[in-house]
C-alpha cells in the first residue's frame, strides 16, 4: 500500500463555484465535506487563499494564478505520493475515496474521471505530477500516461458539483456541512 498525502485546492475566494451559482458560505461547505472525508483517509494539504479554518489539515497558500498552479503549490509542499483531489464532492465517502487510492497504488500514475467522463476529480501519482485539470482534464491525463481508474458513475467520488442541477441530483447523499448550509427548501 501507498502512504498518500492528499492535496485539494480551494479557492476560497467570493467566485468560488461561480458556475453552481453558490453563497461563499455554500462553496465552502462543499469543500469543507470532501476535506472531512479525505482525512478519514490520509494526510490532507489544503491550497487556498480562504482565511478560513479546515482542521486537522496542512495549509499552503494558493499563489492565484489558476488552479494547475494551486495544484502545484500543494505538490511541491507533500512528501511521497500525491493524489490530488478537487475539492466540490460532498458527497464523497471515506470508504469510496480509499478505494480509489487502493487500487491507484497499483499505477505510477492513475486519475479518476467525473460522472460526464470529461472532467478529472482524483490524480494520483507516486513517480511526480504533471496535472493538466480544466475543461477536457480526463484526455488531457490519459494522454499524459495516467491509468483511468473504473468507478461506478454514481459514486460520490466521481460525482463533482458545478451547477444547481448537479447540487440537487445528490440528494440525500450531501455531506452534513453542504446540506446545513442551503438555504431553505420552498414549499
Amino acid at each position: 500500500m501507498v502512504d498518500w498525502t492528499i492535496v485539494i485546492p480551494v479557492k476560497g475566494t467570493v467566485g468560488a463555484k461561480s458556475r453552481l451559482g453558490a453563497s461563499a458560505a455554500l462553496a465552502e461547505a462543499i469543500a469543507l465535506d470532501t476535506i472531512r472525508a479525505a482525512l478519514e483517509v490520509a494526510p490532507v494539504i489544503v491550497v487556498t487563499a480562504s482565511t478560513s479554518v479546515f482542521a486537522g489539515t496542512r495549509i499552503v497558500a494558493d499563489p492565484g494564478t489558476g488552479l494547475n498552479a494551486a495544484i502545484g503549490a500543494g505538490i511541491k509542499a507533500a512528501d511521497g505520493p500525491v493524489a490530488v483531489l478537487l475539492g466540490d464532492l460532498p458527497a464523497l465517502l471515506p470508504a469510496e475515496l480509499r478505494a480509489a487510492l487502493d487500487a491507484a497504488s497499483a499505477h505510477p500514475r492513475a486519475f479518476v474521471p467525473d460522472a460526464e467522463g470529461a472532467g478529472t476529480v482524483l490524480l494520483t501519482s507516486t513517480i511526480g505530477h504533471t496535472p493538466a485539470f480544466g475543461q477536457g482534464s480526463a484526455q488531457r491525463h490519459r494522454e499524459a500516461g495516467y491509468v483511468e481508474l473504473e468507478l461506478p458513475a454514481d459514486s460520490g467520488l466521481r460525482r463533482d458539483v458545478d451547477t444547481p442541477e448537479q447540487l440537487a441530483g445528490l440528494g440525500e447523499r450531501l455531506g452534513a456541512a453542504t446540506r446545513a448550509a442551503l438555504p431553505p427548501a420552498r414549499h
